[in-house]
């Protein structure tokens, strides 16, 4: 059942049925879980309290990388799995994951050595399998990077990795599973767990929280996955477990391209506690982070960056690229994450490891930790634990991740005037659904200072289960990230191509444009 008219009612009306699985969180372990669950024939349910990947997973800091910094915290099996893992959606994601060039100046006071950085990135390809980096001197490294004018500069290193839109990543896989019969229902909240005589839990009370409708549904399963990240205790605490999450928080600054101007990522160690910290292009912009701090407060939907943060991530960027001599008045936007990480009691919470875990607790399976690079291993783990419950399910490792694209691709390619890299982007983010977006030359007018069509957000609004503004701006075309202002002034022009796809009238509008103008002042805008 695709995200078109009238498709939450259908569901809904459906839920009184016997599934194999539900599934709770609709970020990316909780899209690979449905994905893989679909390809195995299960009868597989996945619900999410708010937007899809409207937590962790639209707010990483897109990469999809063996995680080199994991190799000096001797975290070597999570290090080798990401590897293999980026180099499996970097075939499977064509157009959605792809390669990206870093450099990793030297600099003086590091607190880690050149040479000792060099042989990371030596076991580094030695996993991948393949050689790519190699070292470079002083003035190699200025001519590589202009804006790399720090006079700490002393020599550096090229090295790859890979990128994605993470939003994008997840919306893809819950579109495939649901065109292979899963089904996927956002705004739709866990209140209560359901348990059998026996204290094991059976089911699910849900309740819809798309503010159009109210009602309620108890709907039960076989076993029941709790894929939801950083908030998994909360489902834990309801049949009585101890915490075990350390959410940290890591905040980023988008930058526009102009300021820095670099077509390569710069990832080097902050100069006041060597930490790493990175400068990323990403569709058309700069992304500077990240932080790595205790998230204290309340576990909210939207966590926003603080004043030291900023300040930290600031700091760093005027060290490395003094030229450029940047202010806060240059932030286009910002974005905060809290990433799942299970707490192993670490002083320092960079040095927290990242490898996955799961419990099976009466009856409640919860996944938590890793990182998005893996989430396909962490999906299969809690499969094969799910089993238990399930039967006999084969899992067929061999199964592609990602569907390959439709013969029809090639007739649309071919009869397209598009740039290539633009045909490539849009059919890895809309599939066969973008054959609109290359109809007509009307359908090709860019929005300013972004890589997106007009287009892109009526067909977000007619097909991708948006059910309020911050759905469309934040995670289906990312104008909350890359437009001036999150897209603020551009909102008459918005208006006019997706009220009428979304079926509101004038005071839904005004609402719901409110409401996405407050969310965006509070945690994407910059209040320094």
């Amino acid at each position: 059942m695709q995200w078109t008219h009238g498709w939450r009612n259908n569901i809904w009306a459906e839920l009184n049925q016997p599934w194999d699985l539900i599934i709770i969180g609709g970020g990316i372990t909780g899209a690979g879980i449905l994905r893989q669950a679909s390809h195995a024939k299960l009868r597989a349910l996945l619900v999410e309290a708010d937007d899809f990947a409207s937590g962790t997973s639209s707010r990483s800091s897109k990469m999809v990388h063996g995680g080199l910094r994991y190799l000096k915290n001797a975290q070597i099996k999570v290090t080798l799995e990401s590897v293999r893992e980026r180099e499996y959606l970097l075939k499977q994601g064509r157009g959605l994951v792809n390669r990206l060039g870093f450099l990793y100046p030297c600099l003086k006071g590091d607190k880690m050595p050149g040479w000792v950085f060099g042989a990371g990135l030596t076991l580094y390809d030695i996993m991948a399998g393949q050689w790519t980096h190699r070292s470079y001197d002083l003035d190699d490294m200025r001519e590589l990077c202009p804006p790399l004018t720090t006079p700490a500069l002393r020599s550096g290193y090229r090295y790859f990795d890979a990128n994605t839109d993470d939003a994008r990543l997840v919306l893809r896989l819950l579109r495939e599973s649901v065109a292979n019969g899963g089904v996927a229902l956002n705004y739709a909240r866990v209140d209560s767990l359901l348990k059998n005589q026996s204290g094991q839990v059976c089911g699910v009370v849900l309740r819809d929280t798309s503010g159009e409708v109210e009602r309620q549904a108890e709907v039960r399963a076989k076993v029941v996955i709790n894929a939801t990240g950083a908030w998994a205790d909360e489902l834990r605490g309801a049949i009585k477990q101890k915490p075990r999450m350390r959410p940290l928080r890591g905040s980023h600054l988008v930058l526009p391209f102009q300021r820095l101007p670099i077509t390569r990522a710069v990832s080097f160690l902050h100069p006041r506690d060597g930490r790493p910290v990175m400068a990323i292009p990403w569709e058309g912009a700069i992304l500077f982070g990240t932080t790595d701090v205790d998230h204290k407060s309340n576990i909210q939907t939207d966590p926003s960056i603080s004043s030291s943060e900023a300040e930290y991530l600031m700091e760093a960027l005027r060290f490395v690229f003094p030229a450029q001599e940047f202010d806060f008045k240059d932030v286009m936007s910002t974005f905060s994450g809290l990433r799942p990480v299970v707490n192993t009691g670490k002083a320092d919470p960079s040095k927290e490891s990242r490898e996955h875990a799961i419990w099976d607790e009466h009856g409640l399976l919860t996944v938590s930790g890793g990182k998005l690079t893996t989430f396909r291993i962490m999906a299969r783990d809690a499969l094969k634990m799910a089993r238990k419950y399930l039967g006999p399910v084969d899992f067929d490792v061999n199964t592609p991740v990602l569907d390959a694209f439709p013969p029809e691709t090639e007739v649309l390619l071919k009869d397209s005037s598009l740039h290539p890299a633009q045909q490539m982007r849009l059919f890895a983010r809309y599939g066969i659904q973008s054959a609109a977006l290359f109809a007509a030359d009307c359908a090709h007018e860019i929005i300013p200072n972004t890589p997106y069509f007009w287009e892109e957000l009526r067909q977000a609004a007619r097909a991708e289960g948006v059910l309020h503004l911050d759905d469309l701006l934040l995670r289906r075309v990312r104008l909350g990230l890359l437009a001036p202002h999150g897209g603020l002034d551009l909102l008459p022009r918005i208006r006019a191509i997706v009220q009428p796809e979304l079926g509101w009238n004038d005071d839904r509008w005004v609402k719901e444009a409110n409401e996405y103008t407050k969310l965006w002042k509070r945690a994407y805008g910059l209040n320094n």
